[in-house]
């Protein structure tokens, strides 16, 4: 395409101007800036191996980051600025699997890949032992704990240095970790003891042991971390937990077919504990002042890892199978959206 030379139009623009002639229209106004989403949810995707974000708001895949092998756990700093996954090489050995018929691991694909957020993309991995599950950062964002599946191990990493400062037997297939919010306390759960090892975050030791229901899978904390609810796969419970002395003072009953509660989140005004049950399909919703439960929301396909919205709002479930994610608005409790990620969705953290 050929432009018009624009000398040729200055001579009559002077000359109009230089008679009196009207003044040349100002250049509309430039649009605005469209508003950022008031937050964002990153999900990982254990098959694909990467990871969505959705925007808040308008449930739009704004983008899909690249991460590594089978990403599962996914935390982020108390700076709002990175994300903490875990990516492992061990192949996926679900229940009733021959794992002597399993491919070796890619010991190589272990670690903690770090997202700076800003960037979109992974700027580190830091080798914090074999096959790492789940992960939870340190209050002062400079340590990260492990669950280390395979090894029966938590692993304690300098996030700066990439040193590992320590390694703490917590049980055999360790799955959740969850740092209270006064970051006194590291809860991991045992699949295999039925335990829940609780590790002082100052001296890097393990300074209780605990059991709970039947394989247990995650925990949450109330916002004073006073009280702390670990899941139990196949004991369909919840234990509550008095983090004072970490004992057991109550057990919550899920009822329904299929149930297997999963991860857990805890309100941000500290009313309502949300599970999601797995093979249960829904996500059930507890009184935390009764410790009863209220109902339980329908969500998708075997929902595995959830998160609230900084308001308590919206939450958002992982749908492993169902390659998607719902949102879940808990004013009205029902499923408001349902959004398509990649392959096997596992774990979701929402940042604003």
């Amino acid at each position: 395409m050929r432009f018009p030379d624009t000398r040729a139009l200055a001579v009559p623009l002077l000359l109009l101007q230089a008679c009196g002639g009207a003044e040349p229209a100002a250049d509309p106004p430039a649009e605005e800036a469209a508003a950022p989403p008031p937050y964002r949810a990153f999900v990982t995707n254990e098959t694909s191996g990467d990871l969505s974000v959705i925007a808040g708001g308008t449930h739009e895949v704004l983008a899909t980051i690249p991460l590594g092998k089978r990403p599962r756990g996914i935390k982020v700093d108390p700076a709002g600025e990175r994300l903490f996954v875990a990516l492992s090489g061990s192949p996926p050995a679900p229940p009733g699997v021959d794992e002597s018929t399993l491919p070796p691991p890619d010991r190589s694909a272990d670690g903690i890949g770090i997202v700076d957020i800003a960037a979109g993309q992974v700027v580190n991995v830091l080798n914090a032992g074999t096959d790492p599950e789940q992960v939870a950062v340190s209050l002062d964002g400079t340590r990260v704990f492990v669950a280390n599946e395979d090894a029966a191990l938590a692993s304690i990493v300098d996030i700066e240095s990439g040193e590992i400062l320590a390694q703490l037997p917590v049980g055999g297939e360790p799955e959740g970790v969850t740092r209270s919010p006064d970051g006194r306390w590291v809860y991991v759960t045992s699949e295999n003891d039925n335990q829940v090892s609780v590790i002082d975050t100052e001296a890097h030791e393990v300074a209780a042991v605990f059991d709970v229901g039947a394989r247990p899978r995650s925990s949450a904390f109330l916002p004073d971390s006073t009280r702390a609810y670990v899941t139990a796969e196949n004991g369909s419970t919840v234990s509550v937990v008095d983090t004072a002395d970490h004992s057991v003072i109550e057990t919550i009953e899920l009822t329904g077919e299929m149930v297997r509660p999963m991860d857990a989140k805890v309100s941000p005004d500290g009313s309502r504990l949300y599970v999601s049950t797995g093979r249960g399909r829904t996500v059930a919703v507890i009184d935390t002042a009764t410790n009863e439960p209220i109902t339980q929301v329908e969500v998708g396909e075997r929902p595995w890892g959830i998160d609230l919205s900084p308001d308590g709002r919206y939450l958002y479930t992982a749908n492993g199978p169902g390659n998607d994610v719902s949102v879940v608005d808990t004013e009205t409790l029902e499923v408001i959206a349902r959004v398509e990620v990649g392959v096997r969705p596992w774990g979701v953290v929402i940042v604003e």
